[in-house]
């Protein structure tokens, strides 16, 4: 949320064993893989060199991108890929004061019109129809997402939604100044899912604009639409910062990333890459980079470590443990327990009792029996003490392993058949009984 400036600029200008079921909507996004994307990529910031530092920074694609072909040409060249921003009639909620006007101003004829005057190019991934629209459109987002699909078959449709801090109607159905267009942001999601076929909920969520319990509580909502509708979560998760004189960390970027997969997040987006909102993007507005390249560059790496066997799983269910006493819950319904028992791993907890979020997961394979539970270290999201704490569970599992942040984690196991690994504070782990 909050893209106010850049945004009004621009919308004004398994049957197999194979780790992720084929996509409905054809498309050039490979969605066995967890991917990585960046948004905006400013003019300043497109020679080759700079694209090829975003390669190398792991990022797959960038969103917001315009149509510049030399631009893709390199980034064809680089294997990034890119979702357009301005080839289809742009849309944004903004404040919600255009609630309820889409069918209006975006009328079907012009995206048919659009479609006819473009011509494909190997490296555009998707096409970009809006962002964050009120749930008052989400009916004739239905059509213009099935209308955009048939008309761009190498792409996919790409729309995000609010999070939810956005605000939400609090008179009637007919009420256009409000942001989600329902009572609730779980309806919202609900009204999403009934109208708009995407095989996907992506959403934006700035935990360091906003607090850490209403993170927890915009994951609950989107993963549990997810899980109930056969989709696959995205996130849009923030490397900037809202305050110019804080500079995001690698842990506080840490946080974010492993708490999402701990709810089952298959792509990962950072927002700013170059100036786009807020302060302190990857690039400055020389297109220089700034300490968060790095930062995010050791952060993706990771990621990507990460992501290759969790991705042969997807989550089923997200528990909180040892989150008494914590701020981190607050206001929300949520239970916390002692230790996770899911079936497969028992007892499992920090040793001196401190939070963590653990997805258990299950093989996407229909002929794999293998379970994994995916640990994020959430006792110090704001990066202010980090320590290091031991992980301890217990598994009738014959063969169990661990994969961390920098590839596989040796397990001890005591005498009782107890298991245990150190975990830093913001450190996220796979492990995997097989």
């Amino acid at each position: 949320m909050r893209k106010y400036i850049f945004l009004s600029l621009l919308l004004a200008g398994l049957a197999s064993c194979a780790p992720k079921q084929e996509t409905a909507t054809p498309g050039r996004m490979d969605r066995s893989r967890l991917n990585i994307g960046a948004y905006i990529l400013q003019p300043y910031a497109r020679s080759e060199a700079h694209i090829k530092d975003i390669a190398d920074c792991g990022i797959d694609f960038i969103v917001c991108m315009q149509d510049d072909r030399t631009a893709l040409d390199l980034f064809e060249k680089y294997g990034v890929g890119a979702i357009l921003t301005g080839v289809v009639p742009g849309w944004w909620g903004g404040d919600g004061s255009n609630a309820g006007k889409l069918s209006t101003l975006n009328t079907m004829d012009k995206y048919t019109d659009a479609a006819a005057a473009w011509e494909d190019h190997p490296a555009v991934w998707g096409i970009d129809i809006g962002d964050e629209p009120s749930a008052l459109d989400f009916p004739y987002y239905g059509e213009v997402f099935t209308k955009v699909d048939s008309l761009f078959p190498n792409q996919f449709p790409y729309l995000n939604l609010y999070p939810n801090y956005a605000s939400v109607a609090v008179n009637n159905a007919e009420q256009t100044v409000n942001q989600l267009g329902t009572a609730t942001y779980r309806e919202h999601i609900a009204e999403y899912v009934k109208n708009v076929p995407s095989d996907y909920i992506c959403y934006d969520f700035y935990v360091y604009s906003c607090d850490v319990p209403h993170a927890y509580d915009n994951l609950r909502v989107v993963s549990d639409a997810c899980r109930q509708n056969d989709r696959s979560m995205w996130i849009v998760l923030q490397v900037n910062s809202l305050d110019p004189e804080v500079w995001t960390s690698v842990n506080c970027l840490r946080f974010q990333a492993w708490t999402a997969m701990a709810f089952g997040a298959e792509n990962i987006i950072w927002a700013c890459y170059t100036a786009g909102w807020w302060s302190n993007q990857v690039l400055d507005e020389n297109g220089e980079k700034t300490e968060q390249y790095d930062k995010l560059k050791t952060v993706n790496g990771e990621i990507r470590t990460l992501g290759e066997p969790y991705m042969k799983y997807r989550t089923v269910a997200t528990t909180f443990v040892g989150f008494e006493g914590t701020e981190w819950l607050n206001g929300l319904e949520e239970q916390t327990v002692a230790e996770l028992n899911d079936g497969t791993f028992e007892n499992l907890r920090f040793e001196d009792g401190a939070a963590l979020v653990a997805g258990s997961m299950v093989s996407r394979c229909s002929k794999c029996d293998s379970k994994a539970v995916f640990v994020c270290a959430a006792d110090d999201p704001y990066d202010k003490a980090p320590a290091t704490h031991v992980l301890r569970f217990r598994t009738s599992a014959k063969k169990v392993t661990a994969t961390g942040a920098n590839g596989v984690i040796t397990l001890e196991k005591d005498a009782e058949g107890v298991y245990s690994v150190p975990v830093a504070s913001n450190e996220g782990l796979l492990i995997e009984a097989l």
